[in-house]
This record gives C-alpha cells, sequence and structure tokens, in this order.
C-alpha cells in the first residue's frame, strides 16, 4: 500500500508542480554557473546505491570543500538559501520515488561516507526504503545551524547528531504502517507551513 501511495503522490507531484521545478531550474542557472541539478551517490535499500537528485543550492563543485553544510555556508546561492529554507531543492527527489529508489517517508538517506561507520544495530534502518522525510528530518530541521556552531561540524554529526536521527528512524522502522506514513508527511508539512 505504501509503495502505491509513493507512486500515485510522486506522480502527481511532479505533474501539479512542473511549473515550479521550471522556474526554480531557470532561476537557478540565471544565478550560478553549472546545472540546475545536483545529484549525489546515497546508499539505499540494503546497502545498494543509487544517484539522489536535488536542485542546486550551491556553487558548482562545493562538495569537494565538504559534505557538511553548517550555518551560513558562503556556498550556498541566495536562490539556494530560499529553496533550503522552504525545502524545494529536495522536489526533484520526486523522481527518485517514482523510480522506486526512494518512499515520501523513511530514513534519509546518507553518503557511504557515514553509513560505513554504523554499527549492526543501526544497519536495520537498509531494510526499509530510504525517503524525503523521516522524523529525523522534522526533529533535526536546524541541523545547519547546530553544526555551524560546533568546533568541528564533522565530529559532532558522527558522534550526536548521526546517532540520535537513526534512533528517530527505528521508530518508524519498527511503526512502518500506513497510518505512520500520513503523519509523518503531515507532520513535515506542517514543520514547513507554520510560523
Amino acid at each position: 500500500m505504501i509503495r502505491f501511495c509513493d507512486v500515485v503522490f510522486s506522480l502527481l507531484g511532479i505533474v501539479v508542480l512542473s511549473p515550479l521545478f521550471l522556474l526554480l531550474y531557470i532561476a537557478i542557472r540565471l544565478e550560478s554557473r553549472g546545472g540546475g541539478f545536483y545529484k549525489q551517490l546515497r546508499v539505499g535499500r540494503n546497502g545498494k546505491e543509487f544517484l539522489l537528485y536535488k536542485f542546486r543550492s550551491m556553487r558548482t563543485g562545493a562538495d569537494k570543500q565538504g559534505l557538511i553544510t553548517i550555518g551560513n555556508d558562503a556556498r550556498i546561492t541566495r536562490i539556494g538559501r530560499f529553496i533550503r529554507k522552504y525545502k524545494l531543492d529536495e522536489l526533484p527527489q520526486l523522481f527518485n520515488v517514482l523510480k522506486g529508489d526512494m518512499s515520501l517517508v523513511g530514513p534519509r538517506p546518507e553518503v557511504r561516507k557515514y553509513v560505513d561507520l554504523y554499527t549492526p544495530g543501526q544497519r536495520q534502518i537498509l531494510s526499509i526504503r530510504p525517503g524525503i522525510t523521516d522524523y529525523a528530518s522534522i526533529l533535526y530541521v536546524d541541523e545547519n545551524r547546530l553544526l555551524g556552531e560546533a568546533n568541528d561540524p564533522d565530529s559532532v554529526y558522527i558522534e550526536q547528531i548521526m546517532p540520535a536521527k537513526i534512533e528517530h528512524n527505528m521508530r518508524y522502522l519498527h511503526h512502518h504502517s500506513v497510518k505512520e506514513y500520513f503523519k509523518i508527511i503531515f507532520l513535515t508539512l506542517w514543520r514547513i507551513i507554520a510560523p
């Protein structure tokens, strides 16, 4: 049932939001050199890698300076700040959902560097499709600010934030249901639109 909802909602989202996709793509291309989309290898279900799509919110080649985005990161473009604030940079992941790489709801997929640090228990979250949103995304909406205040952002992410996020992901893993799926979607939308 969840996969059926994913296909229907992602297809509907792509069709309805296609004018917004076009506007954002043009705005990104006009502001800075490079493509409108950003692709990155992430680890998905059963440890299989896939290309995750986003609207590009940083200057081209910014990921070579580090994987973690912190505070008022100078690599982020003006349009990038706007689309990140309202999570619009994540919209192209609707194509990932349609393809079956992702679900609308599930643990956010990590890069291999961080997945390799998972304990055997934490690797359980790889048994379900990763998602666009989850409890951790809702609770850590200000993650960039937290990392921006840290002396060593990478260590803080690995030692504090990542384990806490995985703990929240386990909650969904153990209560994986249609009811929980819709609850997380509602909470995510509320978090984005609420002041």
